[in-house]
């Protein structure tokens, strides 16, 4: 199985931008067909150094994971629309057993 984390910092954080955001993530669930679990939450603490959005994705292989990246509705709409409306986006991927 792999885990695949991504946060997201928008440039503008507010309450109607994150919820619109979070919505699109959440609205992945049933259209691409590589994702076992998905996850989407909206921070709480609200720090400096805060991510607004964090997305939990798990996929049964890296072959999933990377065909998850090109799916046309991942890379058409919910990637693009994120890609402009963050700030900053960080990521991370590892593998469980």
């Amino acid at each position: 199985m792999v885990t695949h984390i991504v946060l997201f910092k928008l440039k503008e954080p507010t309450p109607e931008g994150v919820e619109k955001a979070r919505d699109l993530l959440l609205s992945m669930d049933g259209k691409i067909e590589q994702l076992r679990h998905l996850e989407v939450g909206v921070d709480l603490i609200h720090s400096e150094r805060s991510a607004d959005i964090a997305l939990v994705t798990k996929f049964d292989s890296l072959e999933e994971l990377q065909a998850y990246q090109v799916h046309p509705y991942h890379a058409n709409e919910v990637a693009a629309y994120m890609r402009s409306v963050c700030a900053s986006v960080v990521a991370a991927d590892y593998e469980t057993r």
